[in-house]
């Protein structure tokens, strides 16, 4: 059958099996397994500085996206000799779990070849591993809300990071939310940045409380949007900038000038068919999340909390 054969690619010096390149993803748009393989080679150089060092959560779709998938976490057994392995106890039940750390091409190919549509990364680095490299405001959406209501509260926590003094990088979720990014470049600890985390999602719900909402439980949230600070917590993990997501469209995380963020937007927008001539046009617009660093106690004196 012709969706079972494999071949071995050759990736810089390592080889790397393919199975199943004409297995069907996408049925609306009929694209494949091969096309999510090929767009993780062709972004590879644009992604990997975002993986590079990092535990990543498999999140694997391996009959395409309406499978649901599930998490695989502990998979850094058995792998090829080119894949890096990062031992790290559990806090849940002290259990040793093997994440696999993305750290150069044939390793993210390896990982799309076992059927992971995106890519999740730690916050922060097997280097520095208790201290994240970022924050993240995860602007999630329920049902009933608008992108225009997502778009109204990106720029409502950015207005409140203005007046913190704090620099902040938005981009969209490839679904429905966008994510909006500060980087700390590994100076504070989780539960620092976890809570600051919180007074920022607590100062955007007070800005708009009729759409907004702290609360986690989807059966007490209601009708409105999500202000996730709960993403900053130990081994908590996003799709990756440039990630496809396992959603109808092929859409890609796409990192945005903050003017693009206002009504015309859409999620939609960004797939795996444009965003290199995006990058193209206006390079990797993220690139100060790795780089730049940003201060909690300048910003909390700021903000007069």
């Amino acid at each position: 059958m012709a969706t079972k054969e494999k071949q071995e690619i050759k990736v810089g010096k390592h080889l790397v099996t393919i199975s199943n390149r004409r297995k069907i993803f996408w049925p609306e748009q009929g694209f494949t397994k091969g096309d999510v393989i090929d767009y993780y080679d062709r972004i590879s150089e644009v992604i990997l500085p975002y993986l590079k060092d990092r535990p990543l959560s498999l999140k694997r779709n391996p009959n395409g996206i309406k499978d649901k998938g599930f998490y695989h976490k502990d998979a850094g057994e058995n792998v090829p000799s080119f894949v890096d392995v990062f031992k790290i106890k559990a806090e849940s039940n002290n259990k040793i779990i093997d994440y696999i750390v993305c750290n150069n091409k044939a390793t993210l190919l390896y990982v799309v070849n076992l059927g992971c549509i995106e890519i999740n990364p730690w916050n922060s680095t097997t280097k520095k591993i208790g201290h994240p490299t970022w924050m993240v405001i995860d602007i999630d959406p329920a049902d009933e809300n608008t992108f225009t209501e997502v778009v109204d509260t990106a720029l409502a926590t950015k207005m409140i990071l203005d007046k913190a003094g704090i620099k902040c990088y938005c981009k969209t979720s490839g679904a429905s939310g966008l994510h909006v990014y500060i980087p700390f470049k590994n100076k504070h600890d989780y539960v620092t940045v976890k809570e600051f985390a919180h007074i920022i999602a607590a100062l955007v719900q007070e800005q708009l409380p009729q759409t907004t909402t702290l609360e986690r439980s989807l059966s007490k949230r209601g009708p409105r949007i999500y202000v996730d600070w709960l993403q900053n917590r130990t081994g908590q993990t996003l799709a990756s900038a440039y990630s496809l997501r396992p959603v109808p469209g092929a859409t890609v995380s796409a990192p945005l000038d903050w003017k693009e963020v206002n009504h015309k937007l859409s999620p939609a927008q960004f797939t795996m068919q444009n965003i290199f001539q995006r990058i193209k046009k206006k390079g990797d617009l993220f690139a100060p999340v790795l780089t730049e660093s940003n201060s909690i106690e300048k910003a909390l004196k700021k903000l007069k909390v």
